[in-house]
């Protein structure tokens, strides 16, 4: 796989069937190795060792209803209360991250709430805070750690 845009991490890897799956700490099991799974889990590597997010505040594609259409967010990131403080994108390194790019995390994000976005296809990475009363968001040079986060509540 390519190398991205994060610190070096460890991954755990398995060959079967000719077919390499990497292991994913959130969901507790093997995943098919994709461009976009690649930079998803250097992504939640990335919110563990560099932000300090506890492992059991992640949550790794689940099903959301967005305008009547099953659709699958890729990561989030809940508050102590159950609350979304970060809802985040991945894409695979060969797609290029455009307006359509953030049209789609704000259509989850009008559903999920979250305080916090962040799109990433693993090269290039970007962070936003949304302000709910102007129904707009902001670029961040870099999202909070979790004991920033914490301080908020």
């Amino acid at each position: 796989m390519q190398p991205l845009n994060f610190p070096n991490y460890t991954f755990r890897f398995k060959n079967s069937e000719n077919k390499v799956s990497i292991f994913d700490e959130i969901r507790k099991k093997f995943i098919l190795l994709t461009p976009e799974e690649w930079v998803r889990q250097h992504v939640v590597r990335f919110l563990i060792e560099e932000k300090n997010y506890p492992k059991s505040y992640i949550n790794v594609e689940k099903v959301v209803k967005v305008n009547g259409m099953n659709k699958r967010y890729d990561i989030v990131v809940f508050n102590k209360d159950g609350s979304i403080f970060l809802l985040i994108e991945c894409k695979a390194p060969e797609i290029t991250i455009d307006q359509k790019t953030f049209d789609q995390i704000a259509r989850y994000n009008m559903i999920l709430n979250a305080n916090y976005l962040m799109v990433s296809n693993g090269l290039n990475h970007y962070f936003c805070e949304m302000d709910f009363e102007k129904e707009q968001y902001s670029f961040l040079k870099e999202l909070p750690t979790f004991k920033i986060l914490n301080s908020k509540f």
